[in-house]
């Protein structure tokens, strides 16, 4: 589905469409991703061996966690099977980011084409939808667990999962194909330089021509922002009737026990959350190209690594099942 959308969006929004009537515009064909080519060139090489290095790590993390789950036939649960399509999310996103950045931390040739941005955009924001999407699930299934959980067989079943993470792939995709249609249906003349390392939304409306640019913004904000939101606000709630559940558990012991089931999720939404505040809510300053660039970072780079790591360290039982795994791979004598 994703790669038939993809091969649809140049056919949608070319750059060869008409201009606006009445305008002598000198159309984009090309953009030029500023990233970190104003930084002191002594410093790219450290930049880019500590981003390649966190990029290694956050796809062998994941591929790691796909791989245990997939072994383990007791980790064949549906808080598993969320969390393997949440890895799967990760590490597309990150692979639809950052090699790209770090080719051009060390090349001189920074143009990408019109068609190249489209398709970063619409994967990026796909992927990342999708991993917001798969959170709000996974918390709806912590809920089910200890709110409900002689139901939990029913409600969770086989056939619920595999729709819930299709439903979260579906409209990841959806909201990637709306964003790039309608930033890319705008019409780019003048400046082609984005001030960012990647196609951004928010630097590429600075480039849009026309009276429409203000209206477009404030759509794309909206939609952003409620779909995030959305999932915000269920998360929150699932985590009220969860803790209203725990608190009523007469042992302390019991109380642990439950509640250490959420930890690894609870982390890894406050870390997703708290990163993309920053990036997308901070205040109008002035802040520097540079630290604006580095900020971008931490949500593009640092939340990808931080997951399998929360996830890895967090959850008992997998971080049990690793153990094991490791010690059929390396010593089959002593299992």
């Amino acid at each position: 589905m994703i790669v038939m959308m993809v091969t649809f969006i140049p056919l949608l929004i070319s750059p060869d469409a008409a201009p606006v009537p009445g305008q002598n515009y000198s159309m984009v064909t090309e953009f030029i991703l500023v990233g970190f080519s104003n930084f002191p060139q002594h410093l790219l090489p450290t930049f880019f061996l500590l981003y390649l290095l966190m990029y290694l790590f956050t796809l062998l993390g994941n591929l790691l966690i796909m791989a245990t789950v997939w072994s383990e036939r007791s980790l064949h649960t549906p808080m598993y099977l969320f969390l393997c399509a949440l890895s799967t999310s990760e590490i597309l996103f990150t692979v639809a980011i950052t090699p790209r950045m770090l080719v051009d931390m060390l090349s001189t040739h920074h143009t990408i084409t019109w068609t190249a941005c489209a398709s970063q955009m619409f994967f990026s924001f796909t992927f990342g939808f999708t991993h917001s999407f798969l959170l709000m699930i996974m918390g709806y299934d912590r809920y089910v667990a200890i709110c409900h959980p002689l139901r939990y067989n029913v409600l969770m079943s086989n056939r619920s999962c595999a729709r819930l993470v299709s439903l979260s792939w579906a409209g990841g995709s959806v909201m990637g194909m709306m964003v790039t249609l309608i930033v890319f249906h705008l019409t780019f003349c003048g400046s082609n330089v984005i001030h960012h390392f990647l196609c951004h939304v928010f630097s590429l409306l600075k480039l849009a021509c026309g009276n429409e640019n203000s209206s477009v913004t404030l759509g794309v904000i909206l939609v952003c922002v409620s779909a995030l939101m959305g999932c915000l606000f269920l998360i929150v709630l699932s985590y009220v009737f969860i803790v209203a559940a725990i608190l009523r558990i007469p042992s302390a012991e019991g109380r642990h026990k439950t509640f250490s089931t959420c930890v690894s999720h609870l982390t890894v939404v406050i870390v997703h959350y708290s990163f993309a505040s920053i990036i997308y809510l901070k205040p109008k300053g002035p802040h520097s190209m540079d630290s604006n660039t580095l900020m971008a970072t931490t949500y593009t780079v640092f939340t990808p690594f931080l997951s399998p790591i929360i996830f890895s360290l967090r959850n008992k039982e997998l971080k049990n099942a690793i153990k094991k795994s490791f010690q059929r791979k390396f010593s089959p004598l002593s299992s």
